[in-house]
């Protein structure tokens, strides 16, 4: 194991409803199942943890706010095990309707000074679609709620692209979301999945130019009122980026524990079963990918492109050995405007995050080995 480790990502798989567009690992609610879970989480962190400080521990799931305050106790002596450093960012996953004052008030005891709320949208006509029962006063009264106990570091989520929707509902979305002052957003453009109700119902994915015209509305409207556009999906006010999700986009290791999680701990990145039975047995890696140098750098760009840093050019030669000019001829795209070189990063011009997949390739393309 590599001490280079400074993040954990820890799945609770339980939900009190499950949503029409949700394909991550989830069960539904089962008291039974809990403790069962929580111990089989105990022994898969006793048995990897090797000890390094911690800068960011993110709880995520599933709704991690369903369980009850005896469960989220027993959860928080189990994380204790942890070496969290002084100014560590502890995020959890809510729903507001499942976050009652009780809860945030044992969140804020046990330290989690960052909250991840799905909001996803507060029209009802698209909430049905999602089948999603969260209403705007739920949401209003757990942010009042989370400031009040001194959690401000505060992320909303939204789905955008939901058939049905108009510009005039993203918008009074959007609006709703800037009214409660969260300092993060993360957007979410809606992919139909497969296993999932949306698909079985028959949904279709709505007009790419509709997609493509909410995007920019969405990044415009946030980017007018003061957040700033880190990451494809992510929007901050300043200071108050992911500091776990920059951990992932700039390529860095963290260990995943819990059911369906995934992790990358020296050149390997695994993940866990989704099987929740399996996973009490103390059935828990099921897929391991060995990277080679190649591999990495893959991941590196793949990663990097999607923020507003990119990559930093020393930061890749001191991890490589090698330049990023030397291996990729991307003058043209820098040429024409579509990746951006200064002050040593190498970036994706804003205007083409959109497109990222097309760039990607493009860069890779460009390959002059």
């Amino acid at each position: 194991m590599s001490s280079k480790v400074d993040a954990i990502y820890i799945h609770i798989p339980f939900c009190n409803y499950i949503c029409a567009y949700c394909d991550f690992c989830k069960v539904f609610y089962n008291k039974e199942y809990v403790n069962k879970y929580l111990e089989a989480l105990r022994k898969e962190i006793k048995d990897n943890y090797k000890g390094e400080v911690i800068t960011s521990l993110y709880i995520g799931g599933g709704t991690p706010s369903s369980l009850s305050i005896d469960e989220l106790k027993k959860l928080f002596e189990i994380l204790g095990v942890f070496n969290l450093s002084q100014n560590s960012e502890i995020t959890m996953e809510a729903n507001p309707d499942s976050l009652s004052l009780d809860k945030i008030k044992l969140l804020k005891e046990n330290g989690v000074n960052r909250v991840s709320l799905g909001v996803e949208t507060i029209s009802d006509k698209l909430q049905s679609i999602l089948e999603r029962n969260t209403r705007k006063e739920q949401v209003v009264t757990c942010i009042n709620n989370l400031k009040r106990t001194g959690i401000n570091n505060i992320n909303a989520d939204l789905i955008y692209a939901i058939e049905k929707e108009t510009l005039e509902d993203l918008e009074n979305d959007l609006s709703f979301l800037i009214s409660l002052d969260v300092p993060h957003i993360s957007t979410y453009s809606l992919i139909i999945e497969n296993n999932t109700k949306l698909k079985l119902k028959g949904i279709k994915n709505i007009d790419q130019s509709l997609d493509r015209c909410m995007y920019d509305f969405i990044s415009k409207t946030l980017k007018d009122n003061g957040y700033i556009h880190y990451e494809i999906s992510n929007f901050a006010k300043p200071n108050f980026s992911s500091k776990h999700n920059l951990k992932y986009w700039y390529n860095l290791e963290y260990y995943g524990f819990g059911v369906g999680a995934s992790g990358y701990i020296s050149n390997i990145r695994y993940t866990n079963t989704r099987s929740i039975t399996d996973y009490i047995k103390g059935k828990t890696v099921i897929d391991k990918e060995t990277l080679t140098e190649k591999d990495k750098i893959f991941y590196e760009i793949m990663l990097g492109f999607r923020t507003n840093r990119g990559i930093d050019k020393r930061e890749f030669k001191d991890k490589y050995n090698v330049n990023i000019d030397s291996l990729f001829d991307y003058k043209k795209l820098v040429n024409n405007k579509v990746l951006i070189d200064e002050n040593g990063y190498l970036k994706v011009n804003e205007n083409y995050f959109y497109v990222l997949d097309e760039v990607l390739t493009n860069f890779l393309d460009s390959n002059v080995k």
